[in-house]
């Protein structure tokens, strides 16, 4: 039987208002919204939680909205800075894993089911960490595919009743799927707009529960292929993949600290881990690169990066260790603590690695690195790891 996938859905609360209340923080706790002019066909693209407890919503009339809501503020589109905001939420996600799929300017899945964390761990992590890096609210939901995980993160934002963003976490249990589903509304599942809503509840079928429950072939009959569809989807069934947008430029992962770190040798085990990831993700992947580069960020958010370019390419965890760690030392300063702390690997490519005619310390590294794989494929991650060298 197949391990089941673990995926995670990530949606950012009310984006272009956090966006907008980055750059003016007076807005935050009123009611203002993001759109057009009311004087013309204006309608409202994002608005603030206090302007929704008046009653406004997304793709209302401008018009209308300040009807609800007198003092309701209205801010002009920068389509700019969201774009750039995006970005950089993309670029933390990359951080977890390259199996990232972008679906809108504020939304993602992320296939986590190789993570080595808990996955309800993974999604406080990675909130946690785009809340505190760039003051972004947003709520995950997790499930074992990318429809349920969708719905979740849905189901925990509109379970929120809180005067704020929702940050909601939403998981559902793999076997669950159908259960978590059922005592919805028929019209939360991909694929049933209002047209197909109104021809469902022609028969008696209003939740996902009902549409689950009707049988397959009848539907079949009613809806042709897309029948079959929708009774598989009410069942919590979901085949499609991630579909990565971009060929892999880089690999790389970062660690944010709960408690700023001010020893040296704590930033370098957390390097040692890093590093470690980075090599397992090139090495699945088959890939190798020539510039390797860390990512620093003191106490008082200064951020600084540096990197080295190889003469060969490498995806091995002792060269990017030891290569990252002399690029901490040139930047290191006693007394200052850190923040954040990122490894990466960058100018990748899938070409195998050319040995010279005294490349016998790489020679044997690589064939050494290939036997620990043939031992892990067959007995278990676990039942070997590296020592670290003291």
């Amino acid at each position: 039987m197949d391990t089941p996938r673990v995926i995670l859905h990530l949606d950012l609360d009310a984006f272009f208002c956090a966006v907008e209340e980055i750059k003016d923080p007076g807005l935050r706790g009123k009611a203002f919204a993001v759109g057009g002019s009311p004087s013309g066909r204006g309608v409202v693209t994002s608005c603030s939680y206090p302007a929704r407890k008046m009653g406004v919503r997304s793709a209302m009339p401008a018009a209308k909205a300040l009807q609800l809501c007198p003092d309701l503020i209205l801010v002009s589109r920068n389509h700019r800075d969201y774009g750039r905001y995006s970005k950089l939420v993309m670029e933390h996600l990359a951080n977890y894993t390259d199996q990232v799929e972008q679906i809108s300017i504020d939304e993602a899945f992320l296939d986590i089911t190789d993570l080595e964390s808990a996955p309800r761990a993974i999604g406080i992590e990675l909130q946690k960490t785009i809340l505190r890096e760039l003051s972004l609210p947003n709520s995950v939901g997790i499930a074992s595919n990318k429809l349920v995980a969708k719905i979740a993160t849905d189901v925990g934002k509109i379970a929120h009743k809180g005067e704020g963003p929702p940050n909601a976490i939403t998981i559902v249990p793999a076997g669950e799927e159908r259960s978590f589903l059922a005592p919805f509304p028929v019209d939360m599942l991909w694929g049933v707009g209002p047209k197909t809503r109104e021809r469902l509840e022609r028969f008696n079928i209003r939740t996902i529960g009902d549409l689950a429950d009707y049988p397959d072939i009848e539907l079949a009959n009613k809806f042709g292929k897309h029948g079959y569809d929708l009774s598989r989807r009410a069942k919590g069934i979901d085949k499609s993949g991630i579909v990565t947008q971009r060929g892999i430029k880089s690999v790389s992962n970062e660690r944010t600290f709960g408690e700023d770190l001010g020893r040296k040798s704590e930033v370098l085990k957390h390097i040692n881990k890093l590093s470690d990831q980075v090599s397992k993700r090139l090495i699945k992947k088959d890939l190798r690169g020539k510039t390797i580069q860390i990512k620093l960020r003191w106490a008082d958010f200064t951020t600084l990066t540096r990197q080295i370019t190889l003469p060969q390419t490498t995806n091995e965890y002792r060269v990017i260790q030891k290569t990252s760690e002399e690029l901490l030392n040139q930047v290191w300063q006693e007394g200052r603590r850190v923040r954040l702390i990122g490894v990466g690997v960058h100018n990748l490519d899938t070409d195998a690695h050319q040995l010279g005619l005294w490349d016998t310390d790489y020679q044997r590294n690589i064939k050494l690195q290939e036997t620990l794989k043939d031992i892990k494929s067959k007995y278990g991650d676990n039942v070997i790891s590296r020592g670290i060298k003291k």
